[in-house]
């Protein structure tokens, strides 16, 4: 399997998997996720990949930890929007009025928002199949990280529509902010630093 692509498996048959097959997937380094009922495995990701979602994550730490009005979370950690949609955002955050869907072992319903990092070979599934998916449970905002572009796109709720409400980059010097934190922002300069030089 090439590195970083999403392989679907099971497609050529009508099986659909559940989330009890999913508790069954083996535990092998890669991301397996469901997606009605459709198998999607990934593969570990990359250094940039990994740096910027331990960016996202310090930021939003940082804000939390001042604004103590919900918890964030990162990947693997699973959320369950039905028996047959289960799905790992590398990062997801819930507000503290919605905290009944957070149980011991998972998130049970949407998040208030939802982040996927792309890796190669993952577009597709990021920006069409998991933005239908999440527009289709009710999660409020989602973003689409883009390493190699460095641009984030934002997708959020307009009542019932989901439409890219914005496209940042650093490229054109911005910040990202969102109204699900007041007063949470991050130039995209730091979220895609990598701290290391990589070869």
């Amino acid at each position: 399997m090439p590195q970083g692509d999403a392989v679907k498996s099971g497609s050529a048959s009508s099986v659909k998997f559940t989330y009890e097959d999913f508790l069954n997937f083996p535990d092998d380094g890669r991301r397996h996720e469901i997606i009605d009922g459709e198998h999607y495995v990934t593969p570990s990701p990359n250094t940039k990949h990994q740096a910027i979602a331990f960016n996202l994550a310090n930021a939003f730490g940082g804000y939390l930890r001042a604004h103590p009005i919900g918890a964030a979370f990162i990947a693997p950690f699973d959320v369950v929007f039905s028996d047959l949609d289960v799905v790992e955002p590398d990062l997801l955050y819930i507000s503290r009025d919605r905290a009944e869907i957070l149980t011991k072992q998972h998130v049970r319903g949407a998040p208030d928002l939802a982040v996927e990092i792309l890796s190669p070979g993952t577009r597709k599934t990021d920006e069409v199949i998991k933005r239908k998916l999440y527009d289709r449970f009710g999660v409020r905002e989602y973003w689409v990280v883009d390493p190699e572009l460095e641009a984030i796109k934002i997708y959020r709720r307009s009542g019932d529509a989901f439409p890219r409400a914005a496209e940042l980059s650093v490229e054109h010097e911005d910040t990202l902010t969102t109204p699900l934190l007041p007063d949470f922002s991050v130039a995209l300069t730091e979220i895609f630093a990598v701290p290391l030089e990589t070869s």
